[in-house]
């Protein structure tokens, strides 16, 4: 099977020739994962870098005490775990399917060779992996300076400006997120951010159903970011 196509859409890929995205296309392998189930932890040895085909992906931190922070959320097109094939490092992090996930995965010697021969992807690697700290180093601030209100509205912001689609009244989060999974993205109690959700639901400016946020006045929560 080609997936010609969906690399053409990767903003990683996306500039290649045809005959290259085939190529590429060749060395990516298939498996599907059920929800829930733990693509890699952290500590294990870095071996692929994956590509999600279907389904989503939590990128995660947990610590000794079962402690977790959401690093992304990552569906269709996206990719993750490049950090291990370039350092040789342990995996940094927990990757774990959030719902039924088909994946398609580039060993490490593969995707070395890739990129050895195409120095335009690496380019492109490196501004993937810009983002991925200023992201990190954003958590990092907005957990030491930010109050819980301010943070938990950032979050909604990003995530309605990468992950989300129109809705009859505003932007909808395409993720479905529980409050648990909200509060982890955010670095927040659950408690604090079930607060702040409700707060803003009697405002009218978000709702939340069944895990499904949709930000009614955007711009008004925006206000509330600065």
């Amino acid at each position: 099977m080609s997936y010609s196509q969906l690399l053409a859409r990767i903003a990683l890929f996306e500039n290649l020739e045809a005959e290259e995205l085939e190529h590429l296309s060749s060395l990516l392998r298939s498996r599907r994962y059920a929800k829930g189930e733990v693509i890699f932890h952290q500590g294990d040895v870095g071996t692929a870098l994956y590509i999600v085909r279907k389904g989503e992906v939590a990128i995660r931190l947990s610590s000794d005490e079962g402690k977790e922070v959401i690093l992304a959320l990552l569906d269709r097109g996206d990719f993750f775990g490049e950090l291990a094939l370039l350092d040789e490092e342990p995996r940094s992090t927990d990757a774990v399917a959030r719902e039924e996930a088909d994946l398609l995965s580039l060993q490490r010697e593969d995707f070395r060779r890739f990129l050895e021969a195409r120095p335009q992807v690496a380019m492109r690697l490196l501004s993937t992996l810009s983002r991925l700290v200023r992201r990190v180093t954003q958590l990092v601030h907005d957990t030491t300076f930010l109050d819980a209100r301010t943070r938990l509205v950032r979050v909604l912001l990003e995530l309605a400006e990468h992950q989300s689609q129109p809705a009859a009244e505003g932007i909808t989060i395409t993720p479905k997120l529980t409050q648990s999974e909200l509060a982890n993205l955010c670095g927040l109690t659950r408690e604090s951010t079930n607060k702040w959700l409700r707060f803003y639901v009697r405002e009218g400016l978000l709702s939340y159903e069944g895990g499904q946020i949709t930000l009614v006045k955007p711009e008004r929560l925006g206000q509330d970011a600065e």
